[in-house]
């Protein structure tokens, strides 16, 4: 659980720091400004080293984002289903219900009496019509 949690969370670097390599990088279609004087001001690491250091490093986080999702599949494939509380509770060989728990042992205070249920008041006959 802990490892898949640190691969998720390394993978999801990764791929913040692919987007923002990305977006660094100049496009092809940059190179056609300097004919007009732009020249060399967008070059950091020189006139080439920009784009192989951009470009390799792209290459290299990617090769690790390819590695963390492989690693993420293979740990969640190793993951067990949680079980049912119901599935794992013993089965009850009878439908009878259990038997009753014995009355205590009457202690020396006294005890309320419960007065008997009175008898219901039998339903008055029907008027003849």
């Amino acid at each position: 659980m802990y490892l898949q949690t640190i691969v998720l969370v390394a993978h999801v670097g990764i791929a913040l720091l692919i987007i923002g390599l990305v977006l660094l990088q100049r496009g092809k279609g940059a190179d056609a400004g300097t004919g007009f004087g732009a020249g060399a001001s967008g070059t950091v690491f020189g006139a080439r080293g920009s784009a192989t250091f951009f470009s390799r490093m792209t290459g290299v986080l990617a090769a690790l984002f390819f590695a963390t999702s492989l690693g993420l599949a293979y740990l969640a494939t190793q993951q067990t289903a949680p079980t049912s509380l119901l599935e794992a509770a013993p089965a009850l060989e009878s439908a009878e219900p259990p038997p009753a728990a014995e009355p205590e042992p009457a202690s020396d205070a006294p005890q309320p009496q419960q007065e008997p249920a009175a008898e219901p008041a039998p339903a008055p006959a029907p008027a003849p019509e």
